[in-house]
């Protein structure tokens, strides 16, 4: 079972967000009251591209959230537990593949 990304101040350059630590950066920023679509936080925050590894792979938000059950979120925390897994997902499926490997030693 993996461990989600750290939430905490990340201020230092050597940090980088992704999953749905990035996505927390958002949803700070967005003005959305819950319960919330689907429809709504993606049109709130602009659909925007979320890196899902540290490599800077990221995915459009609204095709992460396609994988989801629900289409309405009672709070910010049920869609965080939610999409965690997803982007987990494309985590694990992007770092198994020998262009993944590389570019994961790569400085960019």
């Amino acid at each position: 079972m993996a461990a989600r990304p750290p939430q905490q101040d990340t201020s230092s350059p050597d940090a980088v967000e992704f999953g749905i630590a990035a996505l927390v950066g958002y949803l700070d920023h967005a003005d959305l009251e819950y319960p919330a679509t689907r429809d709504e936080i993606v049109r709130a925050l602009g659909d925007p591209e979320i890196p899902y590894d540290g490599s800077g792979n990221a995915v459009a938000l609204s095709e992460a959230m396609d994988a989801l059950p629900k289409r309405t979120f009672e709070s910010e925390s049920e869609l965080l537990d939610l999409l965690h897994p997803v982007f987990e997902e494309y985590r694990v499926s992007t770092g198994g593949s020998i262009f993944g490997r590389i570019r994961s030693i790569l400085p960019f």
